[in-house]
This record gives structure tokens, C-alpha cells and sequence, in this order.
């Protein structure tokens, strides 16, 4: 059992120091894993303390959980600072008053629910990168049980009001999974340790769900750019019965970081697959997933869009209302046989999965990978054999939501992270795993 306070002369020194350390010290995996190895904290608190939106939180967090610790608390903490190279924070606690020239007043702890600044202003001799607002945590191995197949009786009950989704295989998947960043272009943005289980998770049940996976790892902007491009123009999209696309990275709210720090626009990326510039993925299910930050902010809901059931895409004649001028030649232009011309919206028979609701944060656990891709995973192999896509985002934000510690109204609730998905799908998207129909 944990002996309860610190030593007086200890928690002297964390008060006098603590507007220095709070300002210097650099919180992360490798200094919390160490006072976790010691029994300091719990892993409730280490993942309270990571969850911190910014390097001073952590900081306060940290410091305000120290006192109560016990008494070895102090010397752990000490031996964390000399481990994780910050030698100058690991003298500054252990040298003496009468060494420092001075008494210092003490410097009381504050709540760290009271607002702090958010900028360094004092450079920190070890080398810091601004917050990576895609959190880490540490667990276990991601869940890898295989994907369920479905019921012919269930794939013969539902194929008629379903998108055509038979083909062998399934459609293409590409991959974009950016981990390392160019620390010359882009200082700002830290590895995203775990990123590189996200992808090899998605290409195996994308796999096992019978698509052709292509995986990318760390492309510039640009890079980005040019593979979708490529992507999109394959001719082979004309024999599959739909498509995934997978972008794994830093991001903004609307775009996502390349390893040059430059932002690709998800605009643009959906846009690269409307009905205009991909036609031969017209009229089939496009499927979307973005494993990325788009903000910092703390949104209150979540638009959960479950598409109507319809027995066709959207399509709509084409008529000549608020055209004035063109003449009635033009006002129902007909085809072959005397039938109306029928257009597509322009993006129509799309899905898109965020990690994250707007102008919020993703989590990211180092070990298993990202929250929203975690549950992805475990949801689609469970239960893409009979369920909706539609129905298995809103499972999938339920799960993020039910996270063991993290359940709403509970003492340990202290991450608000929700997924979030958009829609434009017109019929029911079941991906019918395994089967194949017999003709």
C-alpha cells in the first residue's frame, strides 16, 4: 500500500520550483512510464495527465498529483527527470537554498482547472516540439479476431435494397498513413508513435473484407496529392463495386498534414471522387475514414446521419427551372428513345468517418493505435456480416464513448472524444463479408 504524502522538504522544493518546471518541463510517454515502473502513478493517472490539451497542463497535473504519492515520490520523479535528459530540472530540485544564493518564496499550487498560458516562454534545454494534439496513451495490442462471414439467408434478405456489393474483390483501398514528419519542414508536428499500427490494421481487415489494400506511408502534401490522383484514375474501379480511403495524420479542421507541414484539403480529396471527376465509381459506395485532429475546441454533439433507405442512387431530371433565356429545346433534354436525361449530384454515394468531431482532438494510443481506429477495426470484424455502415459508426462512437474509465458521468470521465460521420449514401451499405452469391 502506497504510504499517503510526501516529505515535507519535498514538497518544498516542488512549490518553490514550480513555476520553473511548469514552464520547462517536458511531460511525456517516457517520464510517465518510468513513474508508473516506480508505482507512482496509476494508469488512470497517467492517462489523466496525458490527456492534458497542452505541455503546461500535463505540467500542473503532474505536479498536483506528486504530493500525495507517497514519499518516494519525490526521488522517483528526480529519477525520471535525469532518464528523460532533463538534467538542468533534476539539479534545479536537488540543490540546496543556501546553493541557489537565495530562500525562495514559496510558489503554491494552484487548481489546474484555472486557464494557464499555453506558450513556453522559456526555452527548455531539451528539445520541444509544440503539442501534438493527437494524444498517446499506452495498452496492449490491437484486437484481431477474424472478420465474421455473412449469412446467405441475411446476404439474400438484404442484397435488393443494398448497393451491388459482390464483385470479387470487393474494390480497392488505399492507405495513407503519415508517422514521421520532416523535423526541418515540419518541427511542429511530432511522430505519431502508434500511427504505424493504424495502417497495418486496416490493411488486414480491409483484406479479410476481400478489398486490394495499398498502403503509403509518410508522402508529402503533394505526395498525397499525386497517389489519390493515381488512385482515382484506376481503370480497374469499372469491375469493383466500390472503394475505401484511409488518411491517418496530423491534422486541422478540413485538412490533414503532410510530412512537409503542409495541409492537404479533404475537400479537395472527396471532391477527386464525385461523380464527375471518378465516373467510374459512379452510383458505388465510396468509403471514407480520417484518422486526424480538426481542432482543439470541445464540440457539444455529434450529427449521427443514418442515409434513407432508397431502392436507387439519387438522381434527379434534369429541368429548367431559374433558367430563363435557354429556350424549351433545352428545358428537358432527352437521350435515345425519347427518355429523360437523368445527372447525378455531383458527390453522391459517399461515407466519412472523422476520429474526431469538428474543431476537436483525437486519442491516440502508442501501443494500440488510435482510438476511433481501434474500435473500427473490432466493430467491422464483428459486425459487418449484419449490420448497416451507417449503424456500425454509430456503434463505433458508442464504444469510443463506453472506453473503460472513461464513461460519461463517472469520476474518471475525463475525455469528451466522439467520432463523427457524414453520409450521402442512398441505399443500405452492407459489405456482405465472405459471401459470395452463387448464379
Amino acid at each position: 500500500m502506497l504510504e499517503c504524502g510526501m516529505l515535507q522538504r519535498d514538497k518544498r522544493a516542488l512549490r518553490t520550483r514550480s513555476t520553473i518546471l511548469c514552464k520547462q518541463l517536458v511531460v511525456d510517454e517516457l517520464l510517465i512510464q518510468s513513474l508508473q515502473a516506480d508505482n507512482i502513478l496509476t494508469e488512470s493517472m497517467a492517462e489523466s495527465i496525458m490527456a492534458a490539451q497542452t505541455s503546461q497542463k500535463r505540467s500542473w497535473r503532474l505536479l498536483l498529483l506528486l504530493p500525495k504519492r507517497g514519499p518516494r515520490a519525490f526521488s522517483s520523479f528526480c529519477s525520471a527527470l535525469q532518464e528523460t535528459e532533463q538534467q538542468h530540472l533534476y539539479e534545479l530540485l536537488t540543490q540546496s537554498p543556501e546553493k541557489d544564493g537565495k530562500d525562495a518564496p514559496a510558489e503554491m499550487f494552484v487548481d489546474s482547472s484555472l486557464s494557464l498560458p499555453t506558450q513556453e516562454v522559456v526555452a527548455a534545454k531539451r528539445a520541444r516540439t509544440h503539442e501534438s494534439m493527437e494524444f498517446s496513451l499506452d495498452a496492449d495490442s490491437p484486437i484481431n479476431s477474424p472478420v465474421l462471414p455473412c449469412a446467405p439467408d441475411f446476404y439474400l434478405s438484404h442484397c435488393q435494397q443494398s448497393y451491388r456489393m459482390n464483385s470479387s474483390s470487393r474494390g480497392f483501398a488505399l492507405v495513407i498513413s503519415n508517422v514521421t514528419f520532416d523535423p526541418c519542414a515540419a518541427p511542429d508536428l511530432d511522430p505519431r508513435k502508434g500511427g504505424e499500427v493504424d495502417d497495418e490494421v486496416l490493411r488486414k481487415v480491409f483484406t479479410e473484407l476481400d478489398y486490394l489494400v495499398t498502403v503509403h506511408r509518410d508522402l508529402t502534401a503533394q505526395g498525397m496529392r499525386t497517389c489519390i490522383e493515381n488512385f482515382c484514375r484506376r481503370p480497374d474501379h469499372q469491375t469493383v463495386d466500390s472503394c475505401v480511403v484511409c488518411l491517418l495524420s496530423h491534422g486541422v479542421e478540413g485538412a490533414i498534414y503532410g510530412t512537409d507541414g503542409q495541409l492537404l484539403q479533404l475537400d479537395w480529396v472527396f471532391e477527386s471522387f464525385d461523380n464527375a471527376h471518378c465516373p467510374l465509381l459512379q452510383n458505388k459506395p465510396k468509403m471514407f475514414f480520417i484518422q486526424a485532429c480538426r481542432g482543439e475546441e470541445m464540440d457539444c454533439g455529434v450529427e449521427q446521419i443514418d442515409g434513407p433507405v432508397r431502392t436507387c442512387s439519387p438522381s434527379c431530371e434534369q429541368r429548367d427551372a431559374g433558367r430563363e433565356g435557354q429556350g424549351d429545346a433545352n428545358s428537358r433534354q432527352r437521350g435515345d428513345m425519347g427518355r429523360p436525361r437523368i445527372k447525378l449530384p455531383q458527390r453522391s454515394d459517399m461515407i466519412c468517418g472523422f476520429a474526431s468531431l469538428k474543431g476537436t482532438a483525437a486519442m491516440r494510443n502508442t501501443k494500440r493505435g488510435s482510438w476511433f481506429i481501434q474500435e473500427l477495426n473490432t466493430t467491422l470484424r464483428l459486425h459487418a456480416r449484419d449490420t448497416h455502415l451507417a449503424d456500425i459508426m454509430m456503434q463505433v462512437n458508442s464504444h469510443i464513448k463506453e472506453r473503460e474509465g472513461f464513461a460519461p458521468g463517472t469520476a474518471h470521465h475525463r475525455c469528451k472524444e466522439m467520432s463523427e460521420f457524414t453520409s450521402s449514401l442512398c441505399k443500405d451499405l452492407y459489405l456482405f463479408p465472405k459471401y459470395q452469391p452463387q448464379y
